[in-house]
């Protein structure tokens, strides 16, 4: 090998090698915090970076983003039956969805499902994001990469046991539960935490959606059911003759870095979680996230009044 060989072969050798270098550099920008969840964003005013990688190059790539979720969650994510196709979800997640496919330069479409579907869709690989109104749970973080928070009610985050009106001398403490009928939604938070702090009970049935929960108990078929305390106030003042009421000796808290509603994408893909952490930031900053919240509550109640 003479001396100009062996000078381009070094120089290779040290280009692979600063690449290598770069590679490592550029990956170690994209992070999950101690939690395991996301709290880095990048900047999303120019779209989809021109070096994304993974899910979100697929994303740019296939010119569409999809979303998995349940929409069965007032005001949040919820169906407006005077509308059809994708324009009949509606609700503070489906702005927060159209802003993230927007800020991409992609369309959205919303895949609904079951709630405990919603994360195996994007563990499959079916969707890109689950946006449903999740909650952060260590099993959750361990699967999935889960955003900062984007939604927070503005009252400690708890789970409360709600009851018909009629029980309410009856069930006062967790002890009253003994021998009787539990519901919570499955693959929830509610579900884990009825496992975690309720011993004792005649039995616990996982249900598919939050209308189920609620309808069970109102219609005598379970007796108290494990519920999200914000939502479950807001489900009785738009459904005054419902019958229903929270358990006031009941509330199971969530720990204070563990609060906010969340996004989730599939494990690994912590680059489209600094994307859509983006475009939280921007929400949450201009407070648009809020006002969509105040505006669908709106709407969600004017339809339940419309139903009952």
């Amino acid at each position: 090998m003479n001396h100009k060989t062996l000078l381009a072969w070094l120089c290779a050798l040290l280009l692979c090698f600063s690449a290598a270098a770069l590679g490592e550099e550029t990956e170690a920008l994209y992070v999950e915090n101690q939690w395991n969840f996301v709290d880095g964003s990048m900047d999303v005013s120019h779209g989809i970076p021109e070096d994304a990688a993974g899910a979100l190059e697929r994303i740019r790539l296939r010119g569409k983003l999809l979303v998995a979720m349940e929409p069965y969650f007032a005001p949040q994510e919820f169906i407006d039956p005077s509308q059809s196709g994708q324009a009949q979800y509606v609700g503070a997640d489906v702005e927060l969805a159209k802003l993230i496919a927007q800020r991409m330069g992609v369309e959205l479409e919303i895949v609904p499902m079951e709630f405990s579907q919603v994360l195996f869709a994007v563990a499959d690989g079916e969707c890109d994001l689950a946006i449903s109104a999740l909650a952060y749970t260590p099993s959750r973080a361990v699967m999935m990469t889960l955003s900062k928070g984007y939604y927070y009610s503005g009252i400690t985050v708890s789970s409360g046991v709600i009851i018909r009106a009629g029980d309410r001398d009856e069930i006062t403490g967790v002890e009253d539960l003994s021998g009787r009928i539990i519901v919570a939604q499955s693959g929830s938070l509610q579900e884990s935490q009825t496992a975690e702090h309720i011993l004792s009970y005649k039995e616990f049935r996982r249900l598919s959606t939050t209308q189920q929960v609620y309808g069970a108990v109102r219609e005598g078929v379970a007796d108290a059911a494990t519920v999200d305390t914000a939502t479950a106030l807001a489900y009785i003042q738009s459904h005054p003759s419902c019958g229903l009421t929270l358990v006031d000796g009941i509330q199971f808290d969530l720990e204070e870095q563990f609060e906010g509603d969340r996004i989730a994408g599939r494990k690994g893909e912590i680059q489209l979680m600094y994307f859509v952490n983006g475009v939280i930031d921007e929400v949450l900053s201009s407070g648009q996230y809020q006002a969509w919240y105040d505006e669908y509550e709106q709407l969600a109640a004017q339809l339940a009044a419309e139903k009952y």
